[in-house]
């Protein structure tokens, strides 16, 4: 007889929105870091971008494990926490950025800041939101679940 656990909170979806924002960084980062559209591109930051790359693409494949995973392991909940982090940092650094991407959205988005930086910056502000409303969204299901395995 089979036993049904308790499905995955729809909140979950923001562990693939953390792949679809960082997966073609760490991809291109990775494999063409040269053909990123960066300014003042060396060696040394030719390796820190890989390294960057490599980085994300880690987190990349634990959230895509992480997705199906009940919502209460430590372990989900805690790289949930760790990308919360990571989001909000971005989000800050890029914001404080100056300029290094080359492109623009027109003369209209300059006038509001919207800027290559900046709408990628408030991506992951967002990204880091919704690691927030996650957990507190399942904080309770992880409660009740630790209460239950303590009165076992």
């Amino acid at each position: 007889m089979s036993q049904v656990g308790p499905a995955n909170s729809p909140f979950s979806v923001v562990f693939l929105l953390h792949i679809a924002l960082d997966a073609p960084m760490a991809v291109q980062g990775i494999w063409s870091p040269l053909n990123l559209p960066f300014l003042q591109l060396n060696n040394t930051t030719i390796v820190f971008i890989k390294l960057y790359a490599a980085l994300v693409a880690g987190t990349c494949l634990m959230s895509l494990l992480c997705f199906g995973l009940p919502e209460f392991l430590p372990g989900k909940r805690a790289l949930a926490i760790a990308l919360c982090i990571y989001h909000v940092t971005c989000s800050t650094i890029l914001f404080n950025a100056p300029r290094f991407i080359p492109y623009s959205f027109g003369a209209l988005a300059e006038s509001f800041r919207a800027t290559p930086e900046v709408i990628w910056g408030t991506l992951h502000g967002l990204l880091g939101l919704g690691f927030a409303v996650w957990w507190q969204a399942t904080v309770q299901l992880a409660a009740a679940m630790s209460k239950a395995v303590k009165s076992q």
